[in-house]
């Protein structure tokens, strides 16, 4: 959180001067062997925390998607790691991310599909884009008991089929009927079909403009990822092996969510950015190099110059 701190060697030096002996080698050999279950437990508790504080509705959208982290080291290429994928499902109702998925590789996002709809937390709606669109991903799911919400291709093949309105998406043994959405965006030529199992009839009736609406919360997690990687350093390896790599992307979820528990001086404002330049800047009045210089300065004119000099400076 620290915008003073640009590297990981600004880092060491500043511990280094606190009295803190330590080096780059010593801390990326520790986390080679040190352990992810604290990091996951703190995770948990804040995720609980966070449900009990702010609370969500009783539908709410949960946007699902992915981000890449490119892996610029020679010693993570010669191991085989050259980007790692990070997939989560955020609540959009209190900020939470449930269910973050880790993977080193290129596997596609379609081939966690099942995991993401497992991580869907209780009355959430799952949103997913096209990455994660598939005939077969579509049966399971329809078959699980979560609600779901899925833009598929625009080459898929639908043809209308009973009186219930329902869509036959596909060809073949794994085309299936669902309740499909179409709409387009003429400003941008762009033409949106989406796959939902939400009803839309009886009591709990959403309707297609209502669906359409809770399509457009999934720029959400687009926000969610452009935060860390461009306040949180997410995109700087602070080590060179996997399990420091598990470790710093499970400290930036937690920095993410200390942010929306933090509470700040209202004149600061209350959104996410806010508070973080807050916290930045009690940092810098704390531990920045320009205040820990001035506190050298002043016990030093204290040591040279008499006291009411010293009083008359500051």
């Amino acid at each position: 959180m620290d915008k003073s701190t640009l590297s990981m060697q600004d880092l060491f030096k500043r511990l280094n001067h606190t009295g803190i002996s330590v080096d780059i080698s010593t801390f990326s050999k520790a986390c080679k062997s040190r352990s992810l279950s604290m990091f996951e437990q703190l995770y948990r508790d804040l995720l609980v925390r966070l449900r009990r504080e702010l609370p969500a509705k009783q539908l709410h959208p949960c946007p699902i998607d992915s981000t890449v982290v490119s892996l610029t080291s020679k010693l993570l290429w010669a191991q085989g790691y050259h980007q790692v994928k990070l997939l989560t499902c955020l609540e959009s109702g209190c900020g939470a991310t449930e269910g973050s998925l880790i993977n080193f590789g290129y596997d596609h996002d379609a081939n966690f599909v099942g995991d993401m709809l497992a991580a869907i937390p209780k009355n959430g709606l799952g949103i997913f884009d096209r990455g994660f669109a598939g005939l077969e991903h579509l049966q399971s799911a329809a078959a699980s008991k979560q609600y779901f919400l899925m833009r598929i291709k625009s080459n898929y093949k639908l043809v209308f089929e009973g009186d219930e309105g329902l869509v036959r998406v596909g060809t073949g043994k794994e085309s299936g009927q669902y309740r499909v959405v179409s709409f387009c965006d003429i400003e941008n030529r762009a033409e949106y079909r989406l796959v939902t199992n939400l009803p839309g009839k009886g009591e709990w009736l959403v309707r297609d403009e209502e669906v359409m609406e809770l399509y457009r919360q999934r720029w959400q997690i687009e926000l969610l990822w452009k935060f860390p990687k461009m306040h949180l350093k997410l995109k700087r390896s602070m080590t060179k092996n996997e399990n420091g790599i598990r470790m710093q992307l499970y400290v930036t979820l937690i920095a993410h969510r200390l942010l929306e528990l933090v509470a700040v001086p209202k004149i600061w404002g209350s959104k996410r950015l806010d508070k973080l330049r807050y916290l930045q800047c009690c940092m810098c009045q704390e531990v920045s190099y320009v205040h820990w210089l001035g506190k050298l300065l002043v016990s030093w004119r204290r040591r040279v110059w008499p006291l009411e000099l010293c009083a008359s400076v500051h």
